[in-house]
């Protein structure tokens, strides 16, 4: 069926007349009544009485009429919705953030473009960023802040900002009076880290490998307090971003920064099959 030849009928209802409906749409007579006698041949009923003077709707015009405005002011607000995504006036966005993230830029950037489109409804949830990139690749989210593998082709990456992470410790711990620390110090070190549903769990073990000795692990985590709290009883050393060590109580922890191979993050706008991603990388 032709919304267009409903959008006809309910015209030719309106002004009770063939020709002053094809006037206020802008098409030939003929067209009007060529739509009309589909829609009869369609659903085997006779629309209109017609007569010299005027036209009027039968019984079973009437009925499916009051169906036919239904039907196309339902089709105009789809279009209007549909028209309103496109071009980012309403709608909603689900957003995934990991429970350890410094996403002072992020937030910055969620409330200007909160102001900007007061329409759209920001939903936001909380995973590791594991299943925060699985449910990206899946459609169930729209943004997300995760690492991306290291060859990883699906996201198109703009960067925006910079983060390393530093090694926080108590204040009175060995490794506390040096400003830069080599990885191989941390040999005997007891580790605090993010637990494997991120890849910079991952990542940090990668790097201590890399200076020769295999990471002894007290904790694997994803609270961010419980990490800071271990750290401050002085039960073991933890990396985290920088913007975080620099928030924290110096009477509590200080920190300090590795040699390379560290650990720099880079925050960045990304698209995946289509979706809009928050991506991270090292």
């Amino acid at each position: 069926m032709d919304i267009r030849n409903l959008e006809y009928f309910i015209e030719v209802a309106r002004h009770k007349s063939f020709s002053k409906a094809a006037e206020v749409i802008h098409i030939s007579q003929p067209g009007i009544s060529k739509a009309i006698k589909e829609l009869e041949a369609q659903w085997g009923v006779v629309l209109f009485y017609r007569n010299a003077k005027n036209i009027e709707l039968t019984d079973s015009g009437e009925v499916i009429l009051k169906q036919a405005q239904q039907i196309v002011s339902a089709f105009h607000n789809i279009t209007v919705q549909l028209d309103g995504l496109t071009k980012m006036q309403v709608g909603k966005i689900h957003i995934g953030l990991p429970p350890i993230t410094a996403v002072t830029s992020f937030s910055r950037m969620l409330s200007a473009f909160r102001n900007e489109y007061l329409n759209i409804h920001v939903h936001l949830y909380e995973f590791g960023p594991k299943k925060i990139e699985a449910a990206i690749q899946d459609g169930l989210l729209d943004i997300g802040i995760f690492t991306p593998a290291e060859q990883d082709e699906h996201y198109e990456k703009i960067w925006f900002e910079r983060d390393p992470h530093d090694i926080i410790m108590h204040p009175k711990h060995w490794l506390a009076q040096y400003d830069v620390l080599d990885y191989e110090k941390l040999t005997n070190e007891q580790f605090i880290i993010y637990n494997n549903e991120y890849r910079l769990h991952d990542l940090i073990i990668s790097r201590c490998q890399q200076a020769g000795f295999t990471p002894k692990i007290m904790l694997e985590t994803s609270q961010r307090d419980l990490i800071t709290q271990m750290v401050a009883d002085d039960l073991g050393i933890a990396l985290l971003p920088r913007k975080i060590c620099k928030s924290l109580d110096a009477r509590m922890l200080t920190f300090t920064t590795p040699c390379r191979p560290t650990i720099i993050f880079k925050f960045g706008f990304g698209i995946e099959k289509g979706a809009i991603s928050f991506s991270r990388s090292s």
